[in-house]
């Protein structure tokens, strides 16, 4: 007699009971060069993780190669350098890439980046259609929230098409693109816009597909079920589970009534994830951990919704680049999750909760109202090229700030229950961070001299040639590029030969009109301070806030610029991705009051020299004073200051009145030498 089956119970397909098989575990990673990248990831899958997470540095990101002068401060920062085939090829030494699940964070220079991997299996006599994994290549969250972007959004669509009817053919089991709600959430949206925001960015790839009639039905269902994301889970932990709920029945939903595709494997919502490392915090930082671990649960415990890949930052994010110690901490968290803990022994526990399903309905009603907005504006590139999904973002981070400073959002250590013993994990001889080898940068240099010198001049211009012809003339770019990597061009190459024929693109900043909705005592003293200034100089304090460098995450700069305008500053911004002569001029052109510079890659002590050569230059030193924020390291404060630096804000700083009175106190130091 056949025993019942049981509700508590999952069944596979034979009937018998079982377990839910694990999530791939990953380690986001990559830093100072291909030798120790490759060192790190080996010793990570020694250690049990399933599948690598490719960190690449701001210049391979950018499309810039190693040598070039915007790229030098940035080698190795915050990912590993790539500059050819060559590097590639160093990278995965003694890695099966056949048999690995490899994901790769990489946007604008995403089709060279899969070019040189696929490049790297076929000179390793490997079967491509085995390979596995990931490009993110999701240029929409670029132009709103991660700014390594390079050419103009129907460009970008363009080359998002040309690899997923590549692949399609070529590498199945390769997922073309990743939507990345990650940094949407990063950058200031709530969950409904986090949802609608990244459920257009898919629309959009899917309606470029549709129009370029490359596929049969059934290939164009396939193509649908190659569609990944990496989403974002925050501390709101029934909400995020909600999300995530709500994820996959909109996707269902959008793919059965939009596109038509009748195979539900194909329609299934097929996520990875890192929690958020905003909410981190620089105060307190042991306290990270917990949070970490409550964000995981919100991507693990509904089994319906359950991540299939997750990666997890490290406690000290809001510090540094995590060590390779702090990377094992994560991974460990994960594994003990899947194998200590009954999680992947049952059904989604979440079935039938009327608190979910409503939560979820709500959710999804909401997003699908922004989603059609969007598409009646014109869809996803309009919505880019007006500003009006950057506004949106930098008015919900604006918001989230406010409510921070007047503690509506209660954050532990940061605006509540700050007082505290010093935590032991920062008290290590490096003081709980890592810092990148300067020297390491050389060796990548005199890598790409090496490859530049060895190589066929004669076939490196064919191979960008016909990856020119390509790209005028509609044609497909995927082999070109391909024969580009074999040919050993280089990074920086093969974007120019891009960039030559699209062109680049500068998206609106989203700061404009936006306010806060803070009144306190401080704004008061701060308003007070500029009333006196104006009576004295006849005219408002004067602030340029500057992204130096190829560091794209802009919330800081934009969350600074809005303060200043609201506490009564004329404030200049022209977004990210200047040069250190570039901030200087505006400065000297809007005669400012004082240069304002945010910087998280860790490229801070090259690019504050940089910026002050220039003001040197311009005999301009003496007379603006420059100001500092973002993620930097406290044992370099005193280096900082010693160059002429006034202060430093970190994110501990999050009171931006506060920010904004000592700003003011800099401005009338200098008005009074």
């Amino acid at each position: 007699m056949t025993e019942q089956k049981k509700a508590h119970h999952i069944y596979d397909k034979d009937g018998n009971a079982s377990k839910d098989r694990p999530w791939i575990f990953r380690t986001y990673a990559g830093h100072t060069n291909v030798w120790a990248s490759n060192e790190l990831y080996r010793n990570n899958l020694a250690k049990g993780q399933t599948g690598l997470s490719i960190a690449m540095d701001l210049p391979t990101q950018c499309g810039y190669s190693s040598d070039h002068d915007i790229a030098k401060p940035e080698i190795g920062k915050v990912g590993v350098p790539i500059n050819s085939l060559d590097d590639m090829h160093a990278l995965f030494d003694n890695i099966p890439v056949d048999e690995m699940n490899t994901s790769m964070t990489i946007n604008g220079t995403s089709m060279w980046l899969l070019s040189l991997y696929v490049a790297m299996a076929e000179e390793r006599g490997l079967d491509i259609s085995k390979l596995n994994g990931t490009t993110q290549n999701d240029l929409i969250k670029e132009y709103l929230a991660r700014g390594t972007y390079i050419f103009p959004p129907e460009d970008s669509i363009r080359i998002i098409v040309d690899m997923y009817e590549y692949c399609l053919h070529n590498i199945p089991s390769w997922n073309a693109s990743n939507i990345c709600s990650y940094h949407l959430q990063e950058a200031g949206a709530t969950p409904v816009q986090e949802l609608a925001f990244a459920l257009t960015t898919a629309i959009t790839i899917l309606d470029a597909i549709k129009e370029r009639n490359c596929f049969t039905e059934e290939e164009f269902e396939r193509c649908v079920g190659r569609i990944s994301y990496f989403v974002n889970a925050g501390m709101r932990f029934v909400e995020e589970v909600c999300k995530m709920r709500a994820f996959c029945e909109m996707w269902d939903e959008i793919t059965t009534e939009r596109y038509g595709v009748k195979n539900a494997k194909y329609r299934r919502f097929r996520y990875g994830i890192q929690v958020n490392s905003l909410g981190l915090t620089e105060e307190q930082p042991e306290n990270n951990a917990w949070r970490i671990l409550i964000e995981t649960l919100g991507v693990t415990l509904s089994r319906n919704a359950r991540c299939r890949a997750l990666q997890l930052p490290a406690w000290n994010e809001a510090l540094s680049l995590p060590r390779p110690w702090d990377q094992q901490w994560s991974l460990r968290l994960q594994q003990i999750m899947a194998y200590e803990t009954d999680l992947l022994e049952y059904p989604d526990i979440f079935d039938g909760s009327h608190v979910i399903e409503s939560k979820v309905k709500d959710l999804k009603e909401q997003a699908f109202t922004e989603i059609n907005k969007i598409i009646d504006m014109g869809g996803g590139v309009e919505a880019i090229k007006t500003g009006y999904m950057k506004s949106a973002l930098v008015a919900s981070q604006g918001e989230r700030m406010s409510k921070l400073v007047k503690g509506e959002q209660i954050v532990v250590g940061k605006n509540k229950w700050t007082d505290g013993l010093e935590s032991p994990l920062v008290k290590d001889s490096d003081g709980g961070i890592f810092m990148v080898d300067a020297d390491a940068a050389q060796r990548t240099i005199d890598a790409l001299n090496k490859t530049r010198t060895e190589r066929d001049p004669a076939r490196v211009e064919t191979a960008l040639s016909e990856l020119a012809k390509a790209a005028k003339e509609g044609i497909n770019m995927m082999q070109a590029s391909i024969e580009c990597a074999k040919a050993r061009v280089t990074t920086g190459e093969w974007s120019d030969t891009l960039r030559a024929v699209f062109g680049e693109f500068r998206p609106p900043t989203g700061v404009e009109g936006q306010a806060l909705t803070i009144e306190t005592d401080t704004l008061n003293e701060v308003r007070a301070k500029i009333e006196t200034f104006v009576t004295k100089q006849g005219y408002r304090p004067r602030m340029v806030v500057g992204k130096p460098g190829l560091d794209g995450h802009s919330n800081g700069a934009e969350m600074i610029a809005v303060a200043a305008r609201h506490a009564g500053f004329d404030v200049i911004y022209f977004g990210i991705r200047l040069s250190a002569a570039d901030i200087v001029q505006s400065a000297l052109e809007e005669n400012v009051d004082v240069i304002g510079i945010s910087l998280l890659s860790g490229s801070h002590n090259e690019i504050i020299d940089q910026l002050f050569e220039e003001l040197e230059a311009n005999k301009a030193k003496d007379s603006i004073p420059v100001i500092l924020g973002g993620i930097i390291p406290t044992p370099d404060f005193e280096s900082l200051k010693a160059k002429g630096v006034k202060r430093i804000f970190t994110p501990k700083d999050f009171d931006l009145m506060a920010v904004m009175n000592d700003i003011m106190d800099v401005i009338n130091e200098q008005k009074s030498t």
